[in-house]
């Protein structure tokens, strides 16, 4: 188990991550909205954060940078400074390059340090540049949130919550930054520290009473606690502006103090000043009431006042177990396989209780069942995340490649909250680069181009997502030239994918341009040009069990639709039988089932064609395709699928029925088996293929091929 010290270091590397991609979102937003504070204001937060953090965890080196892009912008939150393209261009870099050092310190590659200085080196001649945009107003030291020449003294209550350092955060550190500022004088509270038995080690029960004289203004006290400010009663009071005379020695009262700390209300400060003797020793001392009732009454309101002060705690006790908690990767991971186990131990279950004909068990089976589907499903949901977290990516990819081809594009998104597995939007992540990067080299025109073919000379990308059943939709849209039919044909020709007469379907010629080289870009630049993505794009949606979908209009742009499976740990499929052997198919591919007999085959001449209400629809014999000989029998079952837009039918002899699978993946030795994807474990032990219907399709068509050649 890691110490507590690599855990806090791990926790920050996750929280900067997080923050670096909300410092891009952010500065992208500004590019377009400059004079909105709050967004130079989430800036500032964010690079505050890092840095504040980072020196706390001993990434020096990042906390320096950081601090000298963020006193940049602090010339921007101050007004002194005008949010201009160059220092959006810098600060971008500077984010970048925080990102390389962030993964060096975990082993990556060494951080470039004259890339950095370059960057520092920008942002310092924007400085004086621009300084002189605002002149200074003549009454400047009267309005100025703290003149430097004059000292202020603030009160300030900082109230942490107990579980302030699991996050990593020192309140010590926090309370050595006010000593920064000025003279200050510290008062720790113990009143919260609770008894023995309800003490957690981890837990901070102090607060503390901060006065502080310092010639900064409110701002940099704020600066302090703002990467805490969530996780923290925080109360800062201006006492003493520094205009009162020097011989002026009166002040408040204690009372006085105590009231405006709001330690003491103004009637009960009344009340004790008029006190002269306490209402129960009054009682007593004329022989009203006897001293044991005075006692007795004493008990019972102070009982009262335990159970509401006890009621009162547990409100915000019971509002803080509802707050999310970061939980690592891998312990998810873990929870999964332990499901999928689950699972499989259930449809063992399920299966005894059918053979045993007993009602008791078979209700115990059931229940097992729901519990362990709910189960699932409450695992599962707990490792989506919404995809928009990728999308924030895509807009930089957009700006930084429109500029460099010269080109004017926006970039609009839809369905950010559409939620999918976090291992599926890892390895959708590339794919999409490429995909938006072909949109941008490719599809969107020049502006003089567009202009002149009645368009806006701004081109548009959209990206969208959303749910559709068991899986979601990713489309890539452009409104730009759109995908030239005859160009892609002759290059096929060409390169002898096709004949000359060969006839195809405006999707057939499209799916041309997955095939590995093909390119019809006349030139080949940084960007694309040589051939290799879209059939490496093919293949990485295939990975995931999904499927890709080219729709296209000359002169109005091309859209590309993305079928992505929710989840890649647990699947709906269709388990089959042939023989002995079982097989699992996507149930989100299956359209029907039917059955093929003898006189079908014998009917279509050895073809693998089936008359299906009239049209025709070829199959593929999986027996034959794994060599299975034995116990033939006489009435087959075709399951027809879906397969990139075409309907394929695989000749099976017993369908068994819809399956949660478990997919586990194969070893070395059958990784490059072509057609079978993964592995799953039945009720009873026995294994069953996972097959990847694409593949095999490919597979068959390609030996045909070859057989015919």
């Amino acid at each position: 188990m890691s110490s507590p010290q690599e855990q806090h270091i791990a926790t920050y590397r996750e929280e900067a991550g997080e923050l670096l991609a909300e410092l891009e979102t952010s500065l992208l937003e500004l590019e377009d909205n400059p004079q909105d504070n709050d967004l130079i204001n989430r800036v500032f937060r964010a690079m505050h954060t890092i840095k504040g953090s980072g020196a706390m965890f001993g990434f020096d080196d990042i906390a320096r940078f950081t601090h000298e892009v963020e006193t940049v912008f602090d010339q921007v939150r101050n007004g002194k400074m005008q949010v201009t393209r160059c220092l959006l261009d810098l600060t971008l870099q500077a984010r970048d390059q925080i990102t390389t050092m962030l993964d060096a310190s975990a082993g990556g590659p060494p951080a470039d340090e004259t890339n950095g200085q370059r960057i520092i080196a920008g942002l310092q001649e924007l400085l004086p540049r621009v300084a002189p945009l605002k002149a200074p107003p003549k009454d400047a030291a009267a309005t100025a949130p703290a003149s430097e020449s004059v000292s202020r003294t603030y009160r300030i209550r900082f109230k942490p919550v107990p579980e302030i350092m699991l996050g990593g955060t020192n309140p010590v550190s926090l309370l050595n930054e006010l000593r920064d500022l000025g003279t200050c004088e510290v008062v720790v509270h113990l009143d919260s520290i609770p008894t023995l038995d309800q003490l957690v080690a981890e837990h901070c029960f102090f607060y503390w009473d901060i006065v502080l004289t310092t010639c900064q203004g409110i701002e940099a006290i704020k600066d302090v606690f703002i990467f805490v400010e969530d996780d923290c009663d925080l109360k800062i009071d201006l006492i003493d502006d520094g205009s009162a005379p020097g011989t002026d020695d009166s002040y408040k009262k204690l009372g006085d103090i105590l009231v405006e700390r709001g330690d003491l209300s103004p009637v009960e400060m009344q009340k004790i000043l008029s006190m002269q003797k306490r209402f129960g020793e009054i009682l007593i001392e004329q022989g009203l009431v006897p001293a044991s009732k005075v006692q007795s009454a004493l008990m019972e309101q102070q009982q009262i006042q335990q159970v509401r002060q006890e009621r009162t705690a547990a409100a915000p006790a019971a509002a803080e177990a509802a707050l999310s908690i970061r939980v690592p990767a891998e312990r998810l991971d873990h929870l999964v396989n332990l499901v999928g186990e689950l699972v499989t131990v259930q449809a063992h279950l399920t299966q005894i209780a059918g053979t045993r004909h007993d009602n008791e068990i078979i209700a115990v089976a059931e229940e097992v069942e729901r519990l362990i589907s709910e189960l699932r499903d409450t695992t599962l949901n707990m490792r989506m995340l919404p995809i928009g977290s990728t999308f924030s990516k895509f807009k930089r990819l957009v700006r930084d490649l429109s500029a460099e081809l010269g080109k004017e594009i926006d970039l609009e998104t839809s369905g950010a909250e559409t939620e999918l597995d976090k291992t599926v939007i890892e390895k959708l992540n590339d794919p999409l680069v490429h995909l938006i990067r072909n949109s941008i080299d490719h599809g969107i025109e020049m502006p003089e181009v567009r202009k002149s073919a009645g368009k806006p000379a701004k081109g548009i990308v959209h990206l969208a997502a959303e749910h559709s059943g068991d899986s979601v939709l990713v489309t890539i849209r452009d409104d730009g030239a759109g995908l030239d039919k005859e160009r892609i044909r002759a290059k096929a020709i060409e390169r002898g994918l096709i004949t000359a007469t060969t006839e195809l379907t405006d999707k057939e010629t499209f799916n041309l341009i997955f095939a590995p080289g093909f390119s019809t870009a006349q030139k080949v630049t940084s960007v694309s040009g040589r051939g290799v993505g879209m059939d490496v794009v093919k293949k990485a949606i295939e990975a995931l069990r999904g499927t890709i979908d080219i729709a296209s209009e000359a002169g109005k742009g091309s859209v590309i639709t993305l079928r992505i499976p929710l989840t890649l740990a647990i699947i709906e499929t269709l388990l089959v039988r042939i023989d002995r052997n079982f097989f699992v198919l996507p149930l989100s591919m299956v359209e029907e089932c039917i059955e093929l007999t003898r006189a079908d085959v014998q009917a279509a001449h050895g073809r693998h064609l089936a008359h299906v209400r009239g049209e025709l629809t070829p199959y593929i014999n999986l027996r034959a395709e794994f060599e299975i000989t034995d116990n033939q029998p006489e009435i087959e079952q075709i399951v027809i699928l879906s397969v990139n837009g075409k309907r394929i039918g695989f000749v099976v002899d017993d369908v068994v029925g819809e399956h949660q699978t478990v997919i586990k993946t194969l070893g070395k030795l059958y990784r490059d088996v072509r057609g079978i994807s993964g592995a799953t474990i039945l009720g009873d032990g026995t294994v069953a293929l996972i097959l990847d219907p694409g593949l095999l399709v490919q597979s068959v068509a390609l030996t045909e091929q070859e057989q015919f050649s």
